[in-house]
């Protein structure tokens, strides 16, 4: 049944579980990621890039780029970069930092220094481990299952100096109203927003992207998602001036390419803008049919969430079995262990066509049986 709450005991089994299985099986869990998954030629329900290529006018625009490669990245082009980013959400080009992807901002934020660092969890994992790894110690809030992962910011510690909160957050696919996560912001403060998968909502409700009110606020964008451009890396960071100058900070000379910086362009433009709103709209009809069909299925519950991937909590005990005879069958879902908070009998699973829809549906009815026999 869609969005059935756990009782407090199945909640601590979760936990349990989780921390077991995932010490068993992965080296490093917050390093775990959907690319890891898939492999060969598997059904792809992993990873959650929407398309398998980029769209034709923007692959023109990176071929037309790449007789810039004999030189250097310029100032100028990521100035235009900034501009192009800044006339989207409203704002001025210094408020605007080009990043090789999302990921790279989480990997600089040990460059802010802070004390207290919060990430809420079940979320993003870059984030935390970017953080340990430089030595500091990271508190985790953790949202309810009870409360269908809902933000409870009275949860977050006062004296948190940092805190890092995804929006729609991954995996939960939760979108969190954006007077809740305001809310959060305190003087001394960073409040970190990644919003990668923000632009896959219609109308992109509750995003901070454009809100210029807010200190302390960095809000983390993608374009890999919307674009399929993970193989390129191309995001950005918006916020306050300084504070991006020290997120920067450690950056090397040109720490983004050419065909980047053309790529943040060509997708903040508006008729880039204007596709990716169109796209979103077929993501909600295509998101609803696809959690009624897996979530028909006996003893599986889906998640109520708003993001293009789905957050399903399998019969209890079956999640190992069932993710090895998905493969199997050749699909491949993102587990659900390795994310603090879930346990090995959640999987997120990419919205994706119905042609694959009803493949993945007959292999895991499949594979439930399997497992009950």
């Amino acid at each position: 049944m869609d969005g059935d709450p756990e009782t407090a005991e199945e909640i601590e089994n979760t936990a349990v579980d989780a921390r077991s299985a995932t010490s068993r099986s992965v080296p490093d869990p917050l390093r775990h990621h959907g690319d890891v998954e898939v492999g060969g030629a598997l059904l792809d329900f992993a990873v959650n890039v929407q398309g398998t290529a980029p769209p034709a006018w923007l692959r023109a625009r990176l071929v037309a780029a790449l007789d810039d490669l004999a030189r250097y990245p310029s100032a100028a082009h990521d100035a235009r970069a900034r501009a192009s980013v800044a006339a989207r959400h409203g704002r001025e080009p210094a408020e605007v930092l080009v990043l090789a992807g999302s990921a790279e901002g989480f990997a600089l934020l040990p460059a802010l220094r802070p004390r207290r660092p919060v990430v809420v969890h079940p979320g993003f994992t870059e984030p935390e481990a970017a953080l340990r790894d430089a030595g500091l110690d990271v508190t985790r809030v953790f949202t309810s299952p009870a409360d269908r992962h809902r933000l409870d910011p009275a949860a977050v510690p006062e004296d948190a100096d940092l805190v890092v909160v995804g929006n729609p957050t991954n995996p939960t696919g939760v979108l969190h109203p954006a007077a809740d996560l305001r809310s959060l912001a305190r003087p001394g403060r960073v409040l970190v927003v990644d919003e990668a998968f923000q632009d896959a909502i219609p109308g992109e409700p509750e995003s901070l992207a454009g809100a210029r009110d807010v200190p302390g606020l960095l809000v983390f964008r993608s374009l890999t998602k919307t674009w399929a451009l993970a193989g390129l890396r191309a995001g950005y960071a918006l916020g306050e001036p300084g504070l991006l100058g020290r997120l920067a900070a450690p950056r090397p000379h040109w720490p983004v390419g050419t065909l980047g910086l053309e790529a943040v362009i060509a997708c903040s433009e508006p008729p880039a803008v204007a596709e990716a709103a169109r796209a979103a709209e077929l993501l909600v009809g295509l998101r609803r049919a696809q959690a009624a069909a897996i979530g028909a299925i006996p003893g599986v519950t889906v998640l109520p969430g708003r993001a293009p991937y789905l957050l399903v909590r399998l019969p209890t005990g079956t999640g190992v079995r069932v993710r090895r005879s998905l493969r199997d069958d050749g699909i491949a879902v993102r587990r659900g262990d390795t994310f603090p908070g879930l346990g090995p009998d959640h999987v997120r699973i990419a919205v994706r066509d119905p042609a694959q829809v009803a493949s993945l549906v007959r292999a895991l009815g499949r594979a439930l049986v399997g497992v009950a026999a």
